[in-house]
């Protein structure tokens, strides 16, 4: 049977793996390094600071399924969402966005596989050459003064081409090889149905809730614990009926002296309901954003569509240097960075005014699995790794671990079972770890799991199919859309996922969580668990649907507001 990794069992597979894993950041430093996403990320143009303004560069979210129209054979969806900004539909010039593309074959799974850290250190190992391999294809999206796009479709099978289109029209583009491109560039309603003010409550995240400026690295996630039952006493987070709107069109001063969290138990109501951190609510409900929305034929983007099943795709925000903007991230590029531009360029197929035009800017933002940086990475700069965010693996087990001691006891306090190994403490705690080997034991269950899906639905084609285990989503960061599925999360991402709950499923007992049952994805989602269970109020923590119905045809997202 295989054991964990301890200094006291296995000190020389642990010190084999780091130093597997030590040259990792230096190589991964002198390649593209990007940067993970999901709402309001990074920290320099996260508007959640009070001192920091909402940016066109801010990436939302990135999107994408194989197409369910066939007519001319398969088709890859991919939609890259951001801030509005100046305005709905109205683009900042200033700004450049990149969608990447990056087919292969689907990873396989040994049918036997030790459940130890060397494992997941090893998996990361096996994946730095093939996220170093500069073959990804991009669409670089620029906009003139009269709101016009420029798509520049760079490294692809067919050679590189430009096109200009108008803003907030749907639109096709001939392609090289006869291949036809759906496109649109414009406004459109949020597609991320999600209480963010939920979640930032259930990691007691302060920016969310007060006046926090960005220098207060102090002052983000507080030192409460982590949970999803509001706890006892926790004054500077628990909901106030007084002030609905606090923590979402509403903010606070922090009280100069924070009280400590000095409780011992969850809070209850008098008819002995405990009460949710999550509303059910639609935070992002009458919002719109700016998006880039692309269909293209699978054949345009790889010349063996029937080996290369997967299209790993995220996203990239760009903005140019003379512009003066985002100034936390600094223009002057580091030795690396200049390397990795310098590599680019060698080894790339497309003409030398593309590597010119992007020495121009630098990179601000990129987005590829949802909650990869909101819930492991933190937002925290020097780990907006994007893509390649192998190095990231130590910190992964770490985080979740930390996760895990906050939402572990919250779900077994629900009746549920959890795959987190909190030794049956009846409260959240806050615990962090300083190294991956003292938390690896008890999140261990939790990263090797089989996610269970709620229905065979998501395998549309019969092709035998691993389900995905939890260490695996979240590197590398990309959206992993595979062809022979629905696309829907984690096989990719459909717009009516949703993935923030999905997320939190993570944290169950997939193989006997539910009632001696199996929890699927899903579980979370169902209104009949809450319905039943001691809480109030009796939702999801998500909502299931969006505020607009998705359309069934391009452009997919609804229209804006």
């Amino acid at each position: 049977m295989a054991r964990p990794i301890t200094p006291g069992n296995n000190s020389r597979s642990w010190r084999a793996a780091i130093t597997a894993l030590a040259g990792i950041p230096l190589l991964l430093a002198t390649f593209s390094a990007t940067r993970a996403g999901d709402h309001n990320d990074p920290n320099a143009v996260n508007a959640g600071f009070a001192d920091i303004p909402v940016s066109a560069a801010d990436l939302y979210d990135i999107y994408g399924w194989p197409s369910d129209d066939k007519s001319g054979g398969e088709k890859v969806v991919v939609a890259l969402t951001f801030a509005p900004m100046p305005k709905t539909g109205v683009f900042d010039g200033d700004v450049l966005y990149q969608i990447k593309l990056d087919p292969d074959r689907r990873i396989t799974r040994p049918d036997k596989q030790d459940h130890n850290l060397e494992t997941v250190f090893n998996y990361a190992e096996a994946l730095k050459s093939k996220y170093l391999n500069f073959k990804a294809a991009e669409i670089r999206v620029t906009f003139d003064k009269n709101n016009r796009a420029k798509l520049a479709f760079i490294d692809f099978p067919g050679g590189s081409f430009t096109r200009e289109i108008d803003a907030n029209k749907t639109l096709t583009i001939d392609a090289p090889g006869g291949h036809v491109i759906k496109a649109f560039v414009g406004g459109r309603d949020d597609a991320f149905f999600n209480d963010l003010p939920g979640f930032f409550r259930s990691i007691n995240y302060a920016p969310q809730y007060y006046e926090v400026p960005l220098a207060r690295k102090d002052l983000r996630e507080l030192a409460i614990p982590k949970t999803l039952i509001e706890l006892e006493g926790n004054s500077l987070f628990n909901f106030d009926p007084k002030r609905p709107e606090w923590g979402i069109s509403v903010k606070e001063k922090l009280p100069a002296t924070l009280p400590k969290w000095a409780g011992n138990k969850y809070l209850k109501d008098k008819a002995g309901n405990f009460r949710f951190v999550y509303s059910g609510k639609d935070a992002r409900a009458g919002l719109n954003i700016n998006a880039i929305i692309l269909e293209m034929p699978l054949p345009f983007i790889t010349r063996t569509p029937k080996e290369h099943r997967v299209v790993n795709a995220w996203g990239e925000s760009w903005v140019l240097k003379a512009a003066n903007k985002v100034e936390d991230i600094p223009d002057q590029k580091s030795l690396f960075a200049r390397a990795s531009a310098w590599l680019r360029g060698l080894f790339s197929t497309a003409k030398p005014d593309y590597a010119k035009e992007l020495a121009r800017y630098k990179r601000i933002d990129t987005v590829g699995v949802p909650f990869a940086d909101a819930g492991l990475s933190e937002r925290e700069d020097d780990r907006q790794l994007g893509a390649n965010n192998l190095k990231l693996t130590p910190h992964f087990v770490m985080r979740f671990a930390h996760l895990g001691w906050g939402f572990g006891p919250s779900i077994s306090a629900l009746g549920l079972g959890t795959c987190f190994d909190h030794g049956k403490s009846p409260i959240s705690i806050d615990k962090t770890y300083a190294n991956p080997v003292e938390a690896f034991p008890r999140v261990k269950k939790c990263l090797f799991q089989e996610l269970n899906m709620p229905d065979d639905t998501w395998n549309k084609s019969g092709v035998k199919i691993n389900l995905k285990r939890t260490y695996e989503i979240f590197t590398p960061n990309v959206n992993a859309i595979d062809m022979d599925t629905s696309g829907t999360w984690p096989y990719g991402r459909r717009p009516e996922d949703q993935v923030a709950t999905r997320f939190l499923s993570t944290f169950l007992d997939m193989a006997s969580g539910c009632g001696g049952k199996k929890c699927t994805t899903e579980t979370l989602g169902d209104q009949a668990l809450w319905d039943k269970a001691p809480i109030v109020p009796k939702t999801p923590p998500n909502p299931l649907k969006n505020d607009k119905p998705f359309l069934k045809t391009f452009p997919y997202l609804a229209e804006p507001w």
